[in-house]
């Protein structure tokens, strides 16, 4: 069936139709040097976009599971200790995927619904005197649970217990929605993909590597091989890869790129606050709550909103698509049937993110919660006026 109403899952995102186009074109001899033309410039505006200037940029054909992989298989070696959190199902998988490579992987349980306890990971980083821990691992935004960690907190923890290890970031569902500054919180690796902030399909795996964590490249014994940044390398060198590329997405993420570095970085994080905020006030107009403990944990991205107890969240996913042909996120994890999620994220407008609200209410109405047609609606639009009443008169 061709579906016409825009998503409201944490990714893929809608996309735009001029980067759908510029992602849909004819066959390119990637050898030739055309195709450098398009892999330059896509991967100098990943840097602007992640506020680096000294990074290394890898592109791979993949997802940003792929990305996971790419970090810990260039950088690290079989019996080797990291530090992570679990806090929701994508930390969760991180730690899973570390732990299947035959890493050790020293696991800070935590509470769905928290973020990354810091204090915890300098307790833990201060007492490994011996420096036995090689990597952090922090998913800067958790989608299963609509909760955002600070990133700048957990640089402060591992340079408060003057430890050498590696910071890994997921930022998978944060990074070109929410602001992300790899040299100004030192992040050694950050990871991220295609089909979120960048608007585009599934099927590039994108991650950043320090100074630093290049240096661990020749010491790092994980075997790897497609993703091994190594051969990447050499083949960037002669505008190349080493083997065959997504040529389609690669130049749409060169004008995804050029898209939100036109828009102004701090315009995109301030267009997903609005829109965010603006769900928010809904989801208290409903008289229900979000998974995130605290404000200050909010994700800008996605939202997931508890059902009241003993009603299972999934059937508004279900019921929504079925009779309104309208995505939304179910449950994961811990939270699978408690929660359902709203994405709002990536190409996405204060009118749209109304309907997307609207047909939330209908369909909780059609289950028999007690929500009152119009409600989130007009908190929402009160919301999204003020912000832009207040903008106009800014600049006024």
């Amino acid at each position: 069936m061709y579906m016409q109403n825009p998503v409201f899952i944490p990714g893929p995102t809608n996309m735009p139709e001029v980067l759908r186009k510029a992602s849909d074109m004819p066959t390119l001899d990637h050898r030739s040097p055309l195709f450098g033309e398009i892999l330059r410039p896509a991967l100098a505006g990943v840097k602007k976009v992640l506020k680096t200037e000294t990074a290394s940029v890898f592109v791979f054909p993949s997802t940003g599971t792929g990305g996971w992989e790419t970090a810990i298989t260039n950088t690290l070696s079989p019996g080797d200790r990291v530090l992570a959190a679990r806090y929701g199902m994508f930390s969760h998988r991180w730690i899973d995927m570390c732990q299947r490579h035959g890493l050790k992987v020293d696991v800070i349980e935590s509470v769905w619904g928290g973020g990354a306890p810091a204090d915890r990971y300098e307790e833990i980083l201060t007492a490994d005197t011996g420096h036995e821990i090689k990597a952090v691992l922090v998913t800067h935004n958790e989608t299963a649970t609509g909760v955002k960690s600070d990133i700048g907190a957990i640089r402060q923890a591992i340079d408060a217990a003057k430890h050498p290890a590696l910071l890994f970031v997921d930022g998978v569902s944060s990074i070109a929605s929410m602001d992300f500054r790899m040299d100004g919180w030192a992040v050694d690796i950050a990871i991220t993909g295609s089909q979120k902030g960048f608007m585009l399909p599934a099927g590039l795996a994108i991650a950043a590597f320090s100074a630093k964590a290049l240096e661990a490249l020749d010491s790092a014994k994980l075997p790897r091989t497609f993703f091994d940044v190594r051969d990447m390398t050499k083949s960037y060198a002669n505008n190349a890869y080493p083997y065959t590329p997504a040529v389609g997405l690669l130049n749409g993420l060169k004008l995804s790129t050029e898209l939100l570095l036109a828009e102004g970085l701090e315009n995109v994080f301030a267009r997903h606050r609005r829109i965010a905020s603006g769900i928010r006030a809904a989801v208290r107009a409903w008289g229900l709550e979000l998974c995130a403990k605290d404000e200050e944990l909010y994700s800008d991205t996605v939202s997931a909103i508890r059902t009241p107890e003993g009603f299972d969240a999934t059937s508004i996913v279900t019921h929504a698509a079925r009779k309104y042909d309208v995505a939304f996120g179910v449950g994961l994890g811990e939270v699978a049937g408690k929660v359902f999620r709203i994405g709002h994220l990536g190409s996405l407008t204060d009118v749209m993110a109304l309907s997307g609200i609207a047909t939330a209410e209908m369909v909780m109405v059609d289950l028999g919660l007690e929500i009152t047609l119009g409600s989130g609606v007009a908190a929402a639009q009160d919301h999204y006026r003020n912000v832009h009443l207040s903008a106009v008169q800014a600049a006024a």
